[in-house]
């Protein structure tokens, strides 16, 4: 009896349609993931993506390109430094021996760009700081265009000079600093000023004298006397001059290998 009514359930026309609709359901799904189930698990995720690479890919790929443009340039540089030592030294002269008689002992130090003079001269400690050769231009030569002084002035223009620092000191309280530029044949004073060595830093400008072109004539030659006899002459200067050359070109030398390690490495 309960056997029966099932099956008249099962043939009614409501049961009919409900069985058909779970039939068709069944179908439609089927369809829709038929292709899913035959492609790999990696090619569905990356379906839709076209052929982007993974993002994590891009940092690299700049990083590779900006790392080949650094290698190509340093490379270039390198060879431009090479050329330009082996041209250096080429060009590179060799040391003018000391004269015998020099006044001063030498004190050269390696990436430096002075040397220091030294010497006792009865009972005086005389020390020179000499600087590289510069060439002189018309704002730091004093009386161009007045006259004798002004055409001294003009001569001295576009000609090799060597600054120096003069200090001598006989005390320990005092001593004398002379700053000078000297020429291929003469040394012109700039400046001179009488300094104590035990001055304290007060924020007190001490009086340095007056202009050195402005003492009396008879006493400027009277210096230029004064530090020729103590061995700052035109002879010692033009020896410097060739010295300083030699030591600039070796100082820049050394300047470029520098550059080079630092580049290579």
């Amino acid at each position: 009896m309960a056997f029966s009514a099932i099956v008249r359930r099962a043939t009614s026309p409501t049961a009919r349609y409900s069985v058909e609709f779970c039939i068709r359901r069944q179908s439609v799904r089927s369809l829709n993931f038929a292709p899913l189930r035959s492609l790999p698990t990696g090619e569905i995720l990356n379906r839709g993506e076209g052929s982007q690479p993974p993002s994590s890919f891009l940092p690299l790929a700049r990083f590779s390109s900006l790392l080949s443009k650094k290698q190509a340039a340093d490379a270039e540089l390198i060879q431009i430094i090479k050329s330009e030592i082996k041209c250096a030294d080429e060009e590179h002269l060799a040391a003018e021996e000391i004269p015998k008689g020099f006044p001063f002992e030498i004190q050269d130090e390696e990436g430096s760009n002075i040397i220091t003079l030294r010497r006792d001269y009865l009972g005086e400690k005389i020390e020179a700081i000499v600087s590289m050769p510069r060439i002189e231009e018309p704002d730091n030569i004093e009386g161009v265009g007045d006259g004798d002084a002004g055409r001294a002035g003009d001569e001295k223009i576009n000609q090799p000079a060597i600054p120096l620092t003069v200090n001598i000191s006989k005390s320990k309280e005092l001593n004398l600093e002379f700053s000078c530029t000297a020429f291929a044949d003469e040394i012109v004073i700039d400046s001179l000023s009488v300094q104590r060595k035990d001055e304290s830093d007060d924020g007190v400008l001490a009086y340095e004298g007056p202009d050195f072109n402005d003492l009396d004539e008879n006493l400027q030659k009277a210096f230029h006397k004064f530090l020729e006899i103590r061995g700052i002459s035109p002879a010692t200067t033009n020896f410097l001059y060739e010295y300083m050359i030699h030591k600039d070109d070796k100082e820049y030398c050394r300047w470029l290998q520098n550059l080079k390690q630092f580049i290579e490495k």
